[in-house]
C-alpha cells in the first residue's frame, strides 16, 4: 500500500504541506515503477522525485531563515538523503530491471522509511512549534 497524506503529518505550513503530499505521491510513483520493473518509468520517476526534492529543501530552507529557525542539522541531512537517492538510483538501473523481491522490498521501505519518519517526522517537525507563530499560509518575504 502507498504513502497517504494525514494531518498528523502536518508541520503547520501550506507550503511545505503540500509540498510534502507532493513527494508521498513522488515517493508512490517510485514504489511502483520498481515493482512493475519498469526501467523507463523507474528513471523518469526519480528525475522527477531528485528535482522535486532540490525544489522542496530549498524552500524548507527559506522558509526556517525567515522564522529564524537553526537549519544546519536539517540541511545536512537533506544533502545526506539527496545522495542516498543517487545511490539508489544508480543500484537500481545497474539492474536494468531484474530486482529480486528483497531489493524490491528493501528499496520501497528504504523510501518510505526515509520520506516520513526520517524527513519529516524527524526533521522536519521540528520546526512545528516556529512555524505555528506564523499564519499557516506564511511565506518568505
Amino acid at each position: 500500500m502507498g504513502l497517504a497524506w494525514t494531518n498528523q503529518l502536518s508541520v503547520g505550513n501550506a507550503i511545505i504541506d503540500s509540498e510534502h503530499q507532493v513527494l508521498l505521491n513522488m515517493v508512490n510513483d517510485v514504489e511502483r515503477a520498481i515493482r512493475k520493473s519498469d526501467c523507463f518509468a523507474l528513471s523518469q520517476a526519480f528525475k522527477l522525485l531528485e528535482n522535486w526534492l532540490c525544489i522542496h529543501f530549498a524552500n524548507e530552507e527559506k522558509i526556517a531563515q525567515a522564522i529564524n529557525f537553526p537549519f544546519d542539522r536539517h540541511k545536512l541531512a537533506q544533502q545526506f538523503s539527496l545522495k542516498e537517492l543517487q545511490y539508489m538510483k544508480e543500484e537500481l538501473a545497474a539492474k536494468d530491471g531484474l530486482w529480486s523481491e528483497r531489493a524490491m522490498e528493501h528499496y520501497s521501505n528504504f523510501l518510505k522509511n526515509w520520506v516520513v519518519d526520517d524527513h519529516i517526522v524527524k526533521f522536519d517537525m521540528l520546526m512545528k512549534s516556529a512555524l505555528q507563530k506564523h499564519p499557516y499560509d506564511f511565506l518568505p518575504g
